[in-house]
Parts: structure tokens; C-alpha cells; sequence
């Protein structure tokens, strides 16, 4: 209360940033009032309007939180029921940097609390609804979407976003919007590998203040960004309902997911930095230093067996390899993509002291030891199949679609569910693993279960459970890292990095392509989330050949593994190795932790990553070259300069027997220079 009167208005504020809403007199929907620095909501409202609408009606013109179709019939609404519903605010519980705003129906009792947190330290509003049918009468939604962000463009919308394929994820782009709408989005039942859930927004006119969005969602998602003629864009994220209308019974409740809001002032590189804080914050106390790991598929693929994978694992751990991982083909049954998944039972014959021996084993070299799964997954030839038919998804009469050889499992069914967790519970309760790599090779393709009736959200019973059996997984095996990878990066989201340890992003290692995956990728997701092989592999897009030094450099940028067959490396190349990972267990702990600046990028001669410390006295730069390496160093050339950033001018930095001030590596830039043996680097300066 304030001077007798209800608060409609409200603050949330983070590190630098700011978040304020009202309700206005009509009491009819929420409204973003300002969206920046701290300040900016002192003076009038850069996105708020109180004038015509010829053709419209006030709230399609109105910065809208959360929209019905009555509130915004003609421009988008966020919130869309059958037979229509119209809010009106009934109160709201503001305390520290969360709020929630309830609004009701009085005519078909639909709820709608409106819930916004800003975490401590960070500059990511959080915000996601809570819908409850108090009426008589069930409810069908036909969209429910998480939130609508309105951001000031009155020059026009410059949209940045991710799209891709496989092999080729994480492709940073942008469009320019002078009207109307682009939209982004997933069907798969993941969020898949064409299109990220993340947006960064900013006026054509400035490249300074940038507005970001994403979604924590692991299942089908869209998101939408459409600039009106009054110079407002306003995004829309959220669910796909891909199967259809929600439905809402009499005193049900139904959480929509976190859809996430961000802000800074130093464009879209500023922005990723928001976006790690967050990132590191939802990885709580496990974010620790990520073990150095070989994984065994790009050398054995499924010719799995004791004996091929201890030689890779003596040559791992004379180079300084902390975890093993066997890779998929470990199973009984699995020779081949086209059997064995669902019966995740050690092969004896693979492993004829017993898979416990082999294990220890590896163990005995000094190594942690990681397993591949593919849980959520089944071949038709396999005794899951045979035994329970009926598990996956399908519609009744008609073929099922098989990808890569396989089908999906119906997870939203309870005994699916608790078969998954038992099957992983059970292999980390039976032998001493510490790393899982859990894939998701194919997405889901029937919309049906087998004899079921009435409205299913399958893909929303999917997620849920997904996320409660990597809950339960986390709770109850605390030192297991999980990597999540789907046939590459098809699983990256926020809902997921709140729940796995690290994301596989590509199952293209090539050099070159990798370069352009993971600037994409480091846009929108913290290095501790970044893992990365060393390989043999040439890229698919771009072939050019790149030194064992680059493939290292590269893959240092994040979680430091090796996917190369080393048992054909030379003696040279396994001494080299050593001492890149060496190398990088001397930075690892800058790189997960440290404040990232990219620098160019890989389609420009200046590209690299800084990395600064949190104490701000050492800084990390990996660097590499991008061009042609034939008559590198051989033709009059300067060296190429990276302007390095977060230094103090007056500071002096070292770097071997080079000394430089803060103000000249800021200015000027760090000089690398590339020769056709040269062509990666990393430089540690540390302020004198």
C-alpha cells in the first residue's frame, strides 16, 4: 500500500540492469514500462503509447506482458483460449527481486499468475506463468505461450539468431526488420539443430544497447519478434504445441516454461556475457573445473572392446587425459546403428573379464571413466521392442517412421519413465562411472500413443520427465558429470543448462567448421558448457587443412577433450598433445570462470577469444588464423592485432618477454603473427 492506494507499479533490478511494469488504470493486462539500465525507468516510457489506433485496439499497440486475443486481437497475442478470455488484475506480491501478478477471468475462471525473478548477481529476467481452470467447465488452450518482450527499435529491428543442420550448428546471422514479423522455432520434440532458442534485438541505428531472449524449454519451441509501425518490436516465446490445444480440467494447474529476458549496453558481445553469468549461476556448486576426456567413437566407432579401448586409454593417460569415455557400441547386441538399443547390458563378449574388470582397468591408469547412452531411444531389433511394442510413440494403424534405425520412446508414460531412470540409475549404482554422454539421435515423428484417449500433451510429458530423471540422476549421483548431445547440438537450452554439465554442440569437429560452430555457440552459452575434441576429422563446409596446434587451441576455447585415434599419432604428435594439455590445465579454471570477449570472428582475419580473469590480473587469448595458409609469412605483412578489452589503461601486462600497457593493448591490439606452420596461439598476460 502507498498513500491509500494498491502499488500497480514495480522495480526488479539486477546487477546493471532494471525491469519495471505497471498496471494500468483499466486494470486489463500488465505493461512494460522501461527495460535497461538503472535508471531508465525515471523519465517517460520509451516503449509505453496513449494515442489512435485506427484499425486496432489499445492493446495491440500497448506494451503487453502477457496478451490474450482479447487484449491483443490483431497483433499477437500470447495466450490464446477457444472460447476466448479477457483478464482483469486482481493483486500482486512483490518480495526482493521476484514478483507475481494475478490476473483472473471472472467470466471462464482462468488464472493467470504472471511470475518475474531477477537471480542475484546477474542481469537475466526470469519470467514464466502459472494458469489455473477455476471455472466448471475445462478450458482449451491453443496457444500458451511464456511471455511477450517489448524492446524500443524506432528505426528499425536488427535481429540476430542462430540457425543451422546438422554439422552445422550454431550459424550466427542476423535480419533487418523494418515491419512485420520473423519467427524461429522447433517441431522435433527438442530444440533442434536449424534454429537456436535465442534472439538478441537492437534498433538498426544503434550498435550499442542490445535486448536479448531465450527459452528454457527442451521440447518443441518458437519464438517470435514483430515491429509494428510505432517503432515497438515485441517478441513472443514459448511452447510449440505441436500436438494440438492444451487442455485445462476444472482445478488443474499448468506452469509454462522460463522464458528469459536480457540487456546490454555493449552489444551482442556484452550480451553473451550476461548470458554466461546466468549460465554459471544455474550450475551452482558444480561448476568445477571439467575433466580433460577422450572419447573413443571417432577411433572405434561400434568395434568395440577391451582391448582397443585400453590401448586409447594407455595413450590417454600418458598425455595427461583425466576421464575415458567409451562411446556408443559398448552393449549387447549393438555391432551396428541398427540393434541393441534399449537392452543396456554390458557385451561379454566385448568384454570377457567382465565389464567391472575392464573398468577397473582403466581406472588403474589414473583415469575417471565415462559411458554413452541413448536411453530415451530403441532399435526394433532389440528385446525392449520385442517385450514392450507399445513404449513408443505411434499412431494406431499406421507405419512407424524409423530414423537412424530406431524409434522414440513414449517418456511421458510413467513406466517409460521409471524404465529410463532405472536403466541409468542402475548402470552408475552397478559400476563406477563418473561422466555419462547421453545422446538423442533422431526426433519424435508420431503424435500418438497407443491406446489413449481424450487431449495428450506428449511433448510436454516428455520434457517434464526429462528433466525430473536428470533431477533425480544429479540428486542422487552428485560426482557424474552428464554431457547432453543430440546427434550434435539439437539439446542445447536453457532448460538443459540448468540440468546438464556440459552440451556436445556439433558432431562436426573439422577445424575450421568447428571455429564457426562455437563463435555461434558462445554467443548464447557459457565455455563450461562448450565441449570440444581434438580430431582427424576434416570439416565438411570448409576443408583446409589446420595444424594438430589449432585443432588444440580450438578446443581449449571450452571443456578440453580428444576424439583423434591416438594410437597412430606419432611420437611427436602425442608430445605435443601433452603439452597442449598441460597448457590447459594451467587456464582452465580463467576459461570456465573468466568475463569472454570475442574478438572478430571467423570469417575475418582478427578472430579470437579473451578470457579475463575475475580478479582481473590474468588474462587468457586463444587466437587463430583464418585465411589461407600458402604464403603465409613469406610476402611483406604486419602482424594481425586483437584489441583486447576489460584492461586497466594504466595497468602493464606480460607476456613472456613482451611488456605492453593496458592503453595499447586496448588501442592498438595484441599483435599474432601467422606463418603456414603457425597458425593458432594462445598468450597469457599477466599485469605486472
Amino acid at each position: 500500500m502507498r498513500d491509500g492506494h494498491v502499488t500497480r507499479r514495480w522495480t526488479l533490478r539486477g546487477t546493471r540492469t532494471e525491469y519495471t511494469v505497471a498496471v494500468p488504470d483499466h486494470g486489463r493486462w500488465l505493461e512494460l514500462v522501461a527495460w535497461g539500465p538503472h535508471g531508465v525507468s525515471d523519465g517517460p516510457s520509451p516503449v509505453g503509447y496513449d494515442g489512435p489506433v485506427p484499425f486496432l485496439t489499445k492493446g495491440d499497440a500497448a506494451p503487453v506482458e502477457y496478451a490474450t486475443e482479447t487484449d491483443r486481437p490483431f497483433a499477437g497475442a500470447d495466450l490464446v483460449v477457444e472460447t476466448r478470455s479477457a483478464f482483469q488484475f486482481t493483486e500482486a506480491a512483490a518480495h526482493g527481486q521476484q514478483l507475481e501478478v494475478t490476473f483472473a477471468d471472472p467470466v471462464n475462471g482462468l488464472r493467470a499468475v504472471l511470475h518475474y525473478r531477477i537471480p542475484a548477481g546477474t542481469d537475466v529476467v526470469e519470467r514464466w506463468v502459472e494458469l489455473t481452470n477455476d471455472g466448471p467447465e475445462p478450458l482449451r488452450l491453443a496457444r500458451a505461450g511464456s511471455a511477450g518482450f517489448c524492446v524500443p527499435t524506432p528505426h528499425g529491428a536488427r535481429i540476430s539468431y542462430q540457425w543451422g543442420q546438422w554439422a552445422q550448428e550454431f550459424q550466427l546471422d542476423r535480419v533487418d526488420l523494418a515491419h512485420g514479423a520473423f519467427a524461429v522455432g522447433s517441431a522435433q520434440g527438442v530444440p533442434g539443430h536449424l534454429y537456436v532458442p535465442w534472439l538478441a534485438i537492437t534498433d538498426q541505428a544503434d550498435d550499442g544497447p542490445v535486448w536479448g531472449v531465450a527459452l528454457a524449454w527442451t521440447g518443441s519451441w518458437q519464438i517470435e519478434a514483430e515491429r509494428d509501425t510505432g517503432g515497438l518490436t515485441r517478441i513472443r516465446a514459448g511452447r510449440r504445441l505441436v500436438d494440438g490445444p492444451l487442455e485445462l480440467a476444472p482445478g488443474q494447474r499448468l506452469t509454462l516454461p522460463v522464458a528469459a529476458g536480457a540487456y546490454s549496453a555493449g552489444g551482442l558481445g556484452g550480451l553473451a556475457q550476461v548470458w554466461h553469468r546466468y549460465q554459471r549461476l544455474l550450475a551452482g556448486d558444480r561448476l568445477a573445473p571439467r575433466p580433460v576426456l577422450y572419447n573413443s567413437w571417432e577411433a572405434t566407432y561400434f568395434a568395440v572392446d577391451a582391448d582397443s579401448q585400453l590401448a586409447l586409454a594407455r595413450i590417454a593417460a600418458e598425455i595427461g587425459v583425466e576421464t575415458f569415455v567409451v562411446d556408443d557400441g559398448w552393449f549387447t547386441g549393438r555391432g551396428d546403428d541398427t540393434a541393441g538399443l534399449g537392452d543396456w547390458t554390458p557385451d561379454p563378449a566385448k568384454f570377457p573379464a567382465g565389464f567391472d574388470a575392464f573398468i577397473g582397468d582403466v581406472r588403474a591408469l589414473g583415469l575417471k571413466f565415462g559411458l554413452w547412452v541413448e536411453p530415451e531411444c530403441v532399435n526394433p531389433r532389440s528385446r525392449l521392442y520385442a517385450e514392450h511394442p507399445d513404449w513408443v510413440y505411434a499412431v494406431g494403424g499406421r507405419p512407424l517412421t524409423a530414423v537412424r534405425n530406431q524409434y522414440l520412446l513414449d517418456l511421458g508414460r510413467p513406466e517409460v519413465a521409471e524404465f529410463v531412470h532405472s536403466t541409468v540409475d542402475g548402470l552408475l549404482r552397478e559400476h563406477d562411472i563418473d561422466y555419462l554422454k547421453w545422446d538423442f539421435n533422431r526426433p519424435r515423428t508420431e503424435p500418438g500413443r497407443p491406446g489413449a484417449t481424450g487431449v495428450l500433451d506428449l511433448d510436454g510429458a516428455h520434457v517434464t520427465n526429462l528433466y525430473r530423471i536428470y533431477e533425480r540422476l544429479r540428486r542422487d549421483h552428485p560426482q557424474v558429470l552428464i554431457e547432453a548431445c543430440a546427434g550434435g547440438g539439437a539439446r542445447t537450452d536453457l532448460g538443459m543448462a540448468a540440468r546438464a554439465d556440459v552440451f556436445w554442440p556439433s558432431d562436426n569437429t573439422g577445424p575450421l567448421d568447428r571455429l564457426a560452430i562455437q563463435h555461434g555457440f558462445l554467443h548464447a552459452n557459457a565455455p563450461h558448457l562448450l565441449s570440444s575434441w581434438v580430431t582427424d576429422a576434416p570439416g565438411l563446409f570448409d576443408p583446409r587443412p589446420r595444424t594438430l596446434a589449432f585443432r588444440f587451441v580450438l578446443a581449449m576455447a571450452g571443456v578440453l577433450g580428444i576424439g583423434a585415434d591416438i594410437r597412430h599419432w606419432t611420437a611427436e604428435q602425442r608430445a605435443e598433445a601433452a603439452r597442449w594439455i598441460a597448457r590447459y590445465k594451467e587456464i582452465r579454471d580463467i576459461v570456465m570462470h573468466g568475463t569472454v570477449h570475442l574478438i572478430g570472428g571467423p570469417d575475418r582475419v582478427r578472430c579470437a577469444v579473451q578470457y579475463l580473469a575475475p580478479d582481473e590480473r590474468t588474462v587468457v587469448v586463444l587466437a587463430w588464423h583464418t585465411g589461407r595458409l600458402d604464403g603465409a609469412g613469406l610476402l611483406p605483412s604486419r602482424p594481425v592485432r586483437l584489441p583486447l578489452r576489460g584492461l586497466s589503461p594504466q595497468a602493464r601486462y606480460r607476456a613472456g618477454e613482451h611488456l605492453y600497457s593496458g592503453s595499447h593493448l586496448a588501442a592498438v591490439g595484441l599483435p599474432v603473427q601467422w606463418t603456414a606452420t603457425h597458425d593458432a596461439e594462445v598468450v597469457v598476460l599477466r599485469r605486472a
